[in-house]
């Protein structure tokens, strides 16, 4: 008697399609960072760049002139304990607001509000990503999302931080004179925006392989140097002294501690512009 049999595809047709299926699967894109291990858009932050670049080289030394000290956060420290930092001496703070035009902080209320409620003097920093968007177009989404000013002597000017690509290429593809023009106009849109000059946080060695060592913004805006050693070091062309110091990852209660070129009045000063 026959027996019935189920029907099947003829070997050569399922060895056609596997095949088919795996070449579909090398054609399917991978995300920038799971293609090359970099981490996830968004997670950046201030001084990222700089342990890997430049290393550490000791804690400040003391010094004869007065400074003021800050921390700087963003979510990767989520809900931060202000109050801790304000009895521990800290008075003035930055928060990362937003990413290219693609990332806001989910934390930047608690943080960005929690310093000024506990009497600190607080700012926004914005991570740029030169490779994505131009640097007016970022500059209007950081003051969209947090970074703008307003003169009540509690808030001080937005910061762009502007250091090693965490994505890819240090210098995000970009000519010296092609990172000069983003900066540029970043800044003048800032500006136009807010009425203040922002300020530059970056490191003396990004600054001179990105930008070729350029001069041309010391004079409007503030330098915020990052350098994890006992002093700032030699700082970028055109500026004599720096504002503010980023000098460690690794402090208490939050890793990022920096250091005000100058007492509290000082701060209040840059605050009301």
């Amino acid at each position: 008697m026959p027996v019935l049999r189920s029907p099947s595809v003829p070997r050569p047709l399922t060895a056609l399609a596997a095949a088919l299926l795996a070449a579909l699967s090398l054609t399917l894109p991978l995300s920038p960072a799971h293609a090359a291990g970099f981490p996830a858009r968004g997670s950046a932050h201030m001084g990222m760049g700089v342990l890997a670049h430049d290393g550490r080289h000791g804690s400040p030394a003391p010094t004869a002139v007065t400074q003021t000290e800050g921390v700087d956060v963003s979510a990767y420290q989520g809900n931060v304990a202000w109050s801790t930092l304000w009895s521990s001496g800290v008075k003035w703070a930055y928060t990362k607001a937003t990413e290219g035009t693609y990332y806001t902080n989910p934390y930047f209320a608690q943080q960005y509000n929690g310093s000024y409620n506990v009497g600190m003097i607080r700012a926004a920093y914005h991570f740029a990503t030169p490779d994505t968007t131009s640097g007016a177009t970022q500059a209007d989404y950081f003051v969209d999302h947090g970074g703008g000013w307003s003169k009540d002597g509690k808030t001080l000017p937005g910061t762009l931080d502007i250091e090693w690509n965490p994505y890819g290429a240090a210098c995000y593809g970009k000519s010296t004179g092609a990172m000069v023009s983003w900066i540029a106009d970043f800044l003048d849109r800032y500006k136009a925006r807010t009425g203040r000059d922002a300020v530059i946080y970056t490191a003396t060695s990004w600054w001179s392989q990105c930008t070729g060592d350029y001069g041309g913004f010391a004079s409007d805006n503030p330098l915020w140097i990052a350098r994890y050693a006992s002093d700032a070091g030699t700082l970028p062309s055109g500026w004599s002294f720096y504002t503010m110091w980023q000098y460690t990852s690794s402090g208490p209660t939050v890793g990022d501690h920096d250091k005000f070129n100058g007492a509290l009045d000082r701060v209040v000063a840059l605050a009301n512009g």
